[in-house]
């Protein structure tokens, strides 16, 4: 087998989340003065975390990015991804067939905080693939596009990230996946296929039930 591990990104290739947390988003920051369409916030905003966009939401609502909104962000995002968040389609058996293959030798490195990769995985019947090999990037140094959550997996699994498949949907990821000398695939399921290439994708698919024999094939 070309890869000895596997690491997931979470939100966009585990999990449906992302339109959830940009649309509360979008709410609170339309709230302090800067209207965005549901499209417009997730093109600012996916693949980076909110502090990250620090400049850009102060520029744009003439406030300070201060705790108090973070903390009701987190509160809302929360309460919505309580019921409304959902596995990516095809996942389950995906995840099945290359923690299968990999002898268990998978992980999820996502950027997001660990309570909130713990809840969808928990709520979309994933997270015992992943017990025990979750990492974030607020608990790493830099978070993507810096490599530090993607090494961070890769040495608590004991392999060098250049034996390591990463997959990520958007370009963000797939930066950081690349940077750690991983192998990058990209899920573009949403029409970024050229924009996870040019970020250092070699291959690309569109639904996560080529995922299986893609990895058998590799």
């Amino acid at each position: 087998m070309k890869f000895e591990a596997v690491l997931f990104d979470c939100d966009g290739v585990l999990v449906d989340s992302e339109a959830i947390t940009c649309g509360s988003l979008r709410d609170m920051l339309q709230e302090a003065g800067w209207t965005l369409t549901l499209q417009e916030c997730m093109a600012h905003f996916v693949g980076h975390t909110v502090r990250n966009r620090r400049d850009l939401i102060e520029a744009n609502t003439g406030q300070p990015l201060t705790d108090a909104f973070m903390d009701e962000f987190y509160r809302r995002r929360n309460l919505r991804l309580e019921t409304e968040i959902t596995a990516i389609p095809h996942i389950h058996a995906a995840v099945q067939h290359v923690f299968d293959a990999c002898q268990g030798q998978i992980a999820c490195a996502s950027g997001a905080d660990r309570f909130k990769i713990n809840l969808m995985l928990g709520k979309v019947g994933l997270f015992h693939f992943f017990d025990g090999r979750i990492f974030s990037g607020h608990e790493v140094p830099q978070t993507k596009p810096a490599p530090d959550v993607y090494l961070a997996a890769a040495a608590h699994l004991g392999k060098d990230p250049k034996r390591c498949l990463a997959v990520e949907d958007t370009p963000v990821g797939v930066t950081a996946g690349v940077a750690a000398g991983a192998t990058v695939w990209g899920y573009a399921a949403h029409g970024q296929a050229d924009a996870l290439r040019a970020a250092g994708a070699i291959h690309v698919f569109t639904c996560m039930s080529e995922l299986p024999a893609l990895f058998t094939a590799a």
